[in-house]
């Protein structure tokens, strides 16, 4: 018999074809609203909630196929072949026990023998082992009240976070110095990199016209002195500045810091941003001492920066030390312009040399390095026990949070491999940068760091890709402590040169002629090792230089961070990686 087939809108679906046939057309059915939706939401942008639509209904349609098709599978393994299908099932869970078992011994074998290999010849990667020890609370500069004040409405004196709710919204905080109203008009300053004074006369207008927005600080109605009207804006902090000085005695300074908490990374480090700003403003009143012959003044205010510099080099943290960078460069100017207008005297000078001469940045480079590993590992091992801390790492605003089952998925070895890679460029490349001995670093081996770096984190793997978020651009960081210990050393040989230009009336014809009169040993150049270049000017002055990043001898010439342009005298910073290092006084 013919009989006529059947239409397929009359046919009748079961089973999977009718899931399927379902699930696509509720898949349509979503594209579509969404498309109706983006043509009637004009003030949107259509093509972007268009695609997002179309996105959702091929995500929502391609979930319900692989649904299908698991469906089938499971019907077709425990129904028509159950026992091949409890077979296949135990050799999968056999595969994947098999391939955690490896993976996680793997990664713990590579982490343990590199760590045992290393701790042999006495390197630590315990978190615990860079953590400064205690002292005494009577005679911790970190404890006194004064201090207390720069940290104490975030955290307590045990370093324990106090919740923002809990917080006193009025607690002072003595230490906050602030030079200016408003960062983005303060008058521009004088930059001993680029050979300028500091012109007190814009500071003086500035003060006085911020009368006609607020009493924040104290004016004469009368202008007097560039250098007078300075001091008397600053003097506002003058009982503060004094009590800081007789505390800056202690023999002690350990910030109450919670190193004991379980993720290293949240510990906090309000106290940063207070010591610097005390900076800004001892360097500012000690140049307004200088202009108004008050040059033992300046000194005491000079000796109270290098001190809060000193505070809190012991710190295992990278950060801390930046900091302290940038405080020695602030503290740096006054020095350079007492110098260079003949203001100390030979007492006074030997003091200044004595402060300096307790600086040593390659050695902190090697701390702060080895706190970053030791805040890696830690950070690691915080993510092994907190898988889900993962995906606020990889978020953008750090708020993420996934599901917990993916990121517990994660074999444990793959973390053991992460904290390998991280320690092994640290311990291979970065941390020997520093030559603590010798007092050199060589930027042709920073380059080779880098090098390594990137090739190891070329390709994202599981085995790398902690390593490629935690280890910052440390080439950057080595450039800037040689930088650092370079500036301390060209300082303390132009104390030196002005100690000879006393005795002498006139400065020296080579600095051979410093040691051991006016320095014990003159410190050589740090990048290269060679003698710093020296020479006499016309003028009666001299340059005084290190060949800088670039390992060549530019002539003692600045190159301009801006225009990368060594004639250009615009007053820009000056960019450490091209030229000179220099330290000259400007041309009489």
């Amino acid at each position: 018999m013919n009989e006529e087939a059947k239409s397929i809108w009359k046919k009748s679906w079961h089973g999977l074809g009718a899931f399927f046939i379902l699930a696509l057309s509720a898949a349509a059915v979503v594209f579509l609203v969404a498309f109706i939706y983006a043509l009637t939401n004009w003030e949107k942008p259509v093509a972007d909630t268009f695609t997002k639509a179309a996105l959702a209904g091929f995500i929502f349609a391609t979930c319900c196929l692989f649904a299908g098709c698991f469906v089938f599978l499971l019907r077709w393994m425990f129904w028509t072949h159950w026992r091949l299908g409890l077979f296949t099932l135990a050799c999968l869970a056999t595969l994947i026990a098999l391939f955690y078992a490896e993976e996680d011994w793997r990664g713990w074998h590579a982490w343990n023998q590199f760590k045992h290999q290393w701790e042999a010849k006495g390197e630590k990667f315990d978190w615990q082992s860079i953590v400064p020890p205690p002292v005494p609370d009577d005679q911790n500069f970190a404890l006194t009240p004064i201090v207390f004040t720069s940290y104490g409405q975030m955290l307590t004196r045990d370093g324990k976070l106090i919740p923002y709710k809990n917080r006193d919204t009025n607690f002072v905080n003595r230490l906050k110095m602030d030079i200016v109203h408003n960062y983005e008009d303060s008058p521009k300053d004088g930059n001993w990199e680029i050979a300028k004074i500091s012109d007190l006369e814009t500071w003086r207008n500035y003060y006085r016209a911020l009368v006609a927005k607020t009493n924040e600080f104290p004016v004469q109605p009368q202008p007097q002195s560039p250098a007078a009207d300075v001091l008397l804006a600053l003097s506002k902090y003058d009982p503060a500045i004094e009590e800081l000085r007789q505390v800056s005695q202690s023999p002690y300074s350990r910030f109450p810091l919670d190193y004991d908490t379980e993720n290293p990374s949240e510990i906090l480090l309000p106290h940063l941003a207070t010591l610097k700003q005390c900076s800004l403003a001892l360097q500012l009143r000690a140049i307004a001492e200088l202009q108004n012959n008050q040059p033992g003044k300046a000194l005491d205010d000079i000796k109270l920066a290098l001190q809060l510099t000193d505070k809190i080099h012991t710190e295992p943290f990278l950060i801390s030390h930046l900091v302290r960078i940038a405080m020695l460069q602030i503290t740096l100017q006054p020095i350079y312009e007492g110098l260079a207008a003949h203001q100390c005297s030979e007492e006074q000078l030997v003091a200044l040399d004595t402060e300096l001469a307790k600086l040593d940045f390659l050695a902190d480079y090697k701390l702060s390095m080895r706190g970053e590993m030791g805040l890696q590992g830690g950070n690691i091992d915080y993510l092994i026990r907190n898988r889900r801390e993962l995906f606020n790492m990889t978020s953008e605003n750090g708020t993420s949070s996934g599901p917990l089952f993916i990121s517990s998925l994660i074999p444990t070895g793959w973390f053991y491999q992460n904290r390998f890679g991280c320690a092994r460029m640290m311990v291979e490349f970065y941390i020997p940068l520093a030559n603590v001995n010798q007092q050199t670093i060589s930027p042709a081996a920073v380059r080779q760091a880098d090098k390594a770096l990137q090739a190891e984190t070329k390709i994202i793997t599981a085995y790398n890709i902690l390593e490629r978020m935690l280890l910052p651009g440390l080439g950057n960081v080595v450039k800037k402590f040689a930088y650092a210990q370079s500036s301390v050393n060209l300082a303390r040989v132009a104390i030196a040169l002005e100690r000879y230009r006393l005795a002498h009336g006139e400065y020296p014809e080579s600095l051979d002629a410093l040691a051991p009169q006016f320095m014990e040993r003159i410190p050589q150049d740090i990048i290269g090792g060679q003698p710093l270049h020296y020479r006499l000017t016309a003028d009666g002055q001299f340059v005084l230089y290190s060949v800088g990043w670039n390992e060549k001898d530019d002539g003692g010439v600045v190159v301009d961070q801006k225009s990368r342009d060594p004639r250009d005298e615009s007053g820009n910073p000056p960019d450490i990686s091209q030229g000179d290092w220099v330290w000259r006084y400007p041309t009489k």
